[in-house]
């Protein structure tokens, strides 16, 4: 018996929507880290792009555990001398939400051009508005911590 490998022409990308209301924000990310590297699908093939498109929508209003608002800081380097600027979580929810759940599943793809691809195909937006309706994208739901569903699984 023959080994499948998915190649790069033959893959078919499919759109995932998530709600990221009321959603931890680790468990929103891995989720939606596993859909951008195409391991929920079987056909699966590493060293390959099976990804698939992940809208996710309501940024503004993920959970965080702990006192992680407060504490937790995000760096960023301008690129001048001395251009290390960082900022809490709070105060960057309130200037740019969607950059929490990016920078959260950035960190969990993998750290090379192909990792840079995937991440090209994520789609975050702080409201709940997307303007992605032509692509009929599925809603897919996040795990809780006992393992029951956010939301249920549409399909197509």
């Amino acid at each position: 018996m023959k080994s499948f490998r998915m190649r790069q022409e033959d893959v078919e990308r499919r759109w995932y929507h998530v709600d990221a209301s009321d959603q931890v924000l680790g468990r929103l990310a891995v989720k939606v880290a596993r859909i951008l590297m195409g391991k929920e699908d079987p056909r699966f093939t590493p060293g390959v792009d099976t990804g698939d498109f992940v809208v996710v929508t309501g940024a503004d209003k993920v959970r965080l555990t702990g006192k992680k608002e407060q504490n937790k800081t995000y760096y960023r380097h301008t690129g001048y001398l001395g251009g290390l600027r960082a900022e809490t979580l709070g105060s960057l929810r309130t200037r740019k939400p969607h950059r929490i759940v990016e920078e959260a599943v950035r960190r969990m793809l993998p750290k090379n051009q192909l990792g840079r691809r995937m991440l090209g195909r994520l789609k975050v937006y702080g409201g709940n508005e997307h303007p992605h309706g032509a692509q009929r994208p599925v809603t897919v739901g996040v795990p809780h911590a006992k393992g029951q569903w956010h939301k249920q699984t549409s399909q197509r």
